[in-house]
């Protein structure tokens, strides 16, 4: 069951997508950070809480009408997307950090463009892969994530002309607010 917190997103990014004149379909995509890891560094699994989260994606991507999960190597991020991808019945794609975060930024937004143009994608990236993602797609340029900060939902709609807009919404439990990294607050 989605929450209005979960909900509300998806709902501005269906009204903006249903007021938009229509051609050919518009892409959608969900980018968000994977969810919380067991570990400060390296390849770690996720956490209990992130686990938890990860739940949290398959009514958020259900609801959303996703057909693919993108990924990448790392299995905080397989991890995230994997509840998901396996209520739908579907195989995660693994897009490998390679030469840089430009560069796999634009990896993803091309993979998107070529491979799922007119369908509803989840992105699972990281703190700093998810703003320049959004970016690439032809979103803003978004600071960083915080590293205490797993609820962002970037909801990017790009239509036929090329055109993007984005939706910044929040999924599962709350991150903690701080002060000490007010960035994405």
């Amino acid at each position: 069951m989605l929450t209005l917190r979960q909900f509300a997103p998806l709902a501005l990014a269906s009204l903006l997508i249903a007021a938009a004149p229509s051609r050919q379909a518009d892409t959608v995509v969900l980018v968000v950070r994977h969810a919380e890891k067991a570990g400060p560094s390296g390849d770690v699994p996720l956490s209990p809480a992130g686990e938890a989260r990860a739940r949290s994606l398959v009514g958020v991507g259900r609801d959303a009408g996703i057909s693919a999960v993108l990924t990448t190597q790392f299995q905080r991020t397989r991890q995230t997307g994997a509840p998901l991808a396996e209520s739908l019945g579907i195989t995660p794609e693994v897009m490998d950090v390679r030469g840089g975060v430009a560069e796999h930024a634009k990896g993803i937004a091309d993979a998107v463009r070529a491979r799922h143009a007119g369908r509803t994608v989840l992105v699972v990236g990281h703190s700093n892969t998810v703003p320049a993602i959004v970016h690439a797609l032809g979103g803003a340029k978004y600071p960083d994530i915080c590293d205490d900060v797993y609820d962002d939902l970037f909801t990017v709609i790009l239509a036929a002309d090329g055109s993007a807009r984005v939706v910044h919404g929040k999924y599962g439990a709350p991150s903690p607010s701080t002060t000490a990294c007010p960035a994405m607050q």
